[in-house]
């Protein structure tokens, strides 16, 4: 249907249709606003706040709602996950406000009531606390603890599913199963997208237990500025075009901010590469990290989540060489400036 004809639609364009109005009236909002959309395969029934209510007996919660004309019932639902329960006891006890409702049938035939909340979330604390977060490829999350400890969260099971579905696609391509393609897209990007929720979740409950907050490297616009060699990219477990950096920082932010947990960014530039210990810069050679002044030795990737744990006050020393005749005036005002800004 045309842009202009769809933005023309009201509830009695669709009186042929047994739906209650409220239904009826947000289909047609959610497909106008969808102004790209040329073709809408499926979208899920959606009515406000306003034509649903939220009942419990005992354990058992029920939605009660009109979705036929002139017909209301209650129908009990199965809570999903236990923190989706303290959601919807906070909704009957008022601390938090209800938001509209999707209807929807999965594939297998299964009904899904999905529930909006809106409520307030506590201000996260001034923290002199921090645990640091290195993101990489082969070890996606290197998150070193404010009293020491380093947790790592391994890459294996991303690896494998990125290269098992690449050699699945390429099959597929090669036969001309274009919608099997997509699909096998789709469930890819549903694996790694629970895999990056795992991890978010278990970072944000470290950062609580810890009582600390969480310091990232801003890695925005890495895809462009960092190289790669061909053999890597051509490698789909080891391409970071591939690699969800900012989906798994959105999840952890968002996450941070629902347990009242701070979130800092911090300047990427030399963390890998920088002596935690004494300052100094070296070259990391793969996961070992090994300074050449004061001899210390780590693995490259907790050495570089500490750095960004105590990014603010950590330096590397600079020797500044003049030359036979001595620094023009210049360049010793520079000098002086650059020194006064570093002490202050």
């Amino acid at each position: 249907m045309p842009k202009a004809e769809r933005r023309k639609l009201t509830t009695k364009s669709f009186t042929q249709v047994e739906i209650g109005s409220g239904w009826i009236n947000q289909t047609i909002r959610n497909a106008n606003a969808r102004t790209k959309a040329k073709h809408f395969r499926r979208l899920p029934l959606e009515t406000n706040n306003q034509n649903w209510t939220l009942h419990r007996v005992g354990d058992t919660f029920s939605v009660s709602f009109g979705l036929l004309r002139g017909i209301r019932k209650r129908i009990p639902i199965e809570v999903h996950l236990s923190s989706h329960r303290e959601l919807l006891e906070a909704i009957l006890n008022g601390s938090a406000k209800p938001g509209n409702i999707k209807l929807f049938c999965s594939r297998r035939g299964v009904w899904y009531v999905l529930i909006s909340v809106s409520m307030e979330v506590p201000d996260a604390e001034p923290r002199d606390r921090w645990i640091g977060v290195d993101r990489g490829q082969n070890v996606p999350v290197v998150a070193a603890t404010p009293d020491g400890p380093v947790v790592f969260w391994k890459a294996r099971q991303i690896r494998h599913v990125r290269r098992v579905f690449a050699r699945r696609r390429q099959m597929l391509q090669a036969t001309g199963k274009h919608r099997a393609v997509r699909k096998l897209e789709n469930k890819e990007r549903r694996i790694v997208t629970h895999i990056n929720h795992v991890m978010s979740k278990q970072l944000v409950a470290l950062a609580k237990r810890c009582q600390a907050g969480i310091r990232f490297e801003d890695l925005s616009g890495i895809r462009a500025s960092a190289r790669q060699r061909k053999d890597t990219r051509s490698d789909a477990g080891q391409n970071r075009d591939y690699w969800p950096f900012y989906q798994l920082e959105t999840f952890v932010r968002y996450k941070a901010l629902a347990a009242g947990v701070a979130v800092d960014a911090v300047p990427p530039h030399y963390t890998s590469q920088t002596c935690h210990r004494c300052g100094a810069i070296n070259k990391r050679q793969k996961h070992a990290y090994v300074c050449t002044r004061c001899g210390y030795k780590a693995h490259a990737d907790a050495n570089a989540a500490m750095n960004v744990r105590d990014w603010y006050g950590l330096c590397c020393p600079l020797v500044l060489h003049a030359p036979a005749g001595g620094l023009h005036e210049p360049a010793l005002n520079w000098v002086r400036e650059t020194a006064a800004q570093a002490a202050a």
